[in-house]
């Protein structure tokens, strides 16, 4: 599989990586356990069918001293005994903010009570924004046809 556009040498795209690259500093920055940063990418790049990021994020966690069980149970989680409750509310809000075309009325409240339960607001910001910012960083991926595969942990 090829890509359909060289996304990263072109000089527009660039710019647009530079910002959306910016704004995940600033959560990579942020009090969020950089476990559950990791664990978030990998959930909602598999709900999108990212290869491109799945393989760098579960690279990037295994680098990072993730468990091979753990990586492996990430998209069962709900039936998984190996994430703490701090990390399955993550996984939920995840789920939720992902699948926001598949209900009506967005993500329930019991789901941001549960998130809330375990993450201040500033915590709790920096978990919105990845969700958000790697749901931007999968579609630019699955849009464009970015093969996977190839990642080097650390290579971005």
């Amino acid at each position: 599989m090829d890509a359909r556009i060289d996304y990263f040498g072109n000089p527009l795209a660039g710019k647009v990586l530079r910002h959306l690259n910016s704004a995940n500093k600033l959560i990579v920055d942020s009090t969020l356990p950089a476990v559950t940063q990791e664990l978030v990418k990998i959930r909602a790049s598999q709900i999108n069918g990212c290869g491109f990021c799945t393989d760098m994020h579960t690279k990037d966690a295994a680098a990072a001293g993730e468990t091979q069980l753990r990586l492996n149970m990430v998209a069962t989680w709900r039936e998984a005994t190996v994430f703490t409750e701090p990390e399955r509310a993550a996984l939920e809000l995840t789920e939720e903010g992902t699948r926001l075309a598949d209900a009506s009325g967005g993500v329930p409240d019991a789901t941001w009570e549960r998130a809330a339960a375990h993450y201040d607001e500033d915590q709790l910001a920096a978990l919105i924004s990845l969700i958000a910012l790697i749901n931007a960083y999968n579609r630019i991926n699955v849009i464009n046809r970015q093969p996977a595969g190839d990642y080097v942990p650390g290579q971005f």
